[in-house]
């Protein structure tokens, strides 16, 4: 098979500055600045992207697909990221070990529970 995940695609009212708020919240650049589009990388060479387009509107339901994250400190990061703008949300989602967050229009995405031991790639000798 010769598939490869190349980038997301955001519907925002406001897209741009949605595009910026994303690339502060994980770190990562623009790589894509034009009129119609805005796309957001971890680095230039490295996909997948996330692509924020114009919708004209604002977010009138619940996603049907939303992003997971997983932090080395999940209390830290709901903190870091509630702010930036994020929004704490209860979307019935009951006692659970994550928390659900909306970005600055709304989209809902979820900080999951700390990982257990080190973090992906440390020495583990």
């Amino acid at each position: 098979m010769d598939l490869e995940w190349e980038q997301a695609v955001v519907q925002a009212e406001r897209s741009r500055e949605l595009a910026r708020w994303w690339a502060a919240a994980l770190g990562w650049v623009v790589t894509i600045d034009s009129p119609e589009e805005m796309e957001i990388r971890r680095a230039p060479e490295v996909t997948p992207g996330i692509v924020f387009v114009a919708q004209g509107g604002p977010k009138r339901e619940h996603n049907r697909l939303h992003l997971d994250f997983r932090p080395s400190d999940q209390g830290a990061e709901v903190e870091r990221l509630v702010g930036l703008g994020a929004a704490i949300l209860d979307v019935g989602q009951g006692d659970v070990t994550w928390t659900v967050l909306g970005d600055p229009e709304g989209n809902e995405f979820c900080v999951l529970s700390s990982r257990p031991g080190p973090p992906p790639g440390a020495d583990r000798s």
